[in-house]
């Protein structure tokens, strides 16, 4: 099956410890290679308000995964983000070979920026 490169946004409960907030991105990022996917880089933004209350809360911490895998993976971790009360939005989109150029091209400037 052809693998996509995908680009997955997920905004946590920043009411959370901050050790519960990593347990999640490493339980999210282990759950995406679980389904057969390959990460390319999960970059931590941290904490940020949010531009309108969600489910009753201010602020969210914003992780952003960066992988391949195949279509019917997505299917399987939206349904996932959904169930996860951890979790108050989330955003997955599929990345073209601009957005993955890009992304390697700004990797290579500025490597204090990307997290894993």
């Amino acid at each position: 099956m052809k693998t996509n490169a995908y680009e997955s946004s997920v905004i946590i409960n920043a009411a959370l410890d901050d050790e519960q907030i990593e347990s999640e991105v490493s339980r999210l990022k282990e759950y995406i290679i679980n389904l057969g996917g390959e990460i390319i880089e999960v970059d931590k933004w941290g904490r940020k308000r949010l531009a309108f209350i969600v489910n009753k809360s201010k602020i969210g911490y914003y992780a952003i995964y960066r992988f391949y895998a195949p279509s019917n993976v997505i299917a399987k971790l939206e349904r996932s983000y959904i169930l996860d009360e951890n979790i108050l939005r989330f955003l997955t989109i599929q990345l073209d070979q601009d957005a993955l150029e890009y992304f390697e091209k700004n990797k290579t400037v500025n490597p204090d920026l990307i997290a894993d």
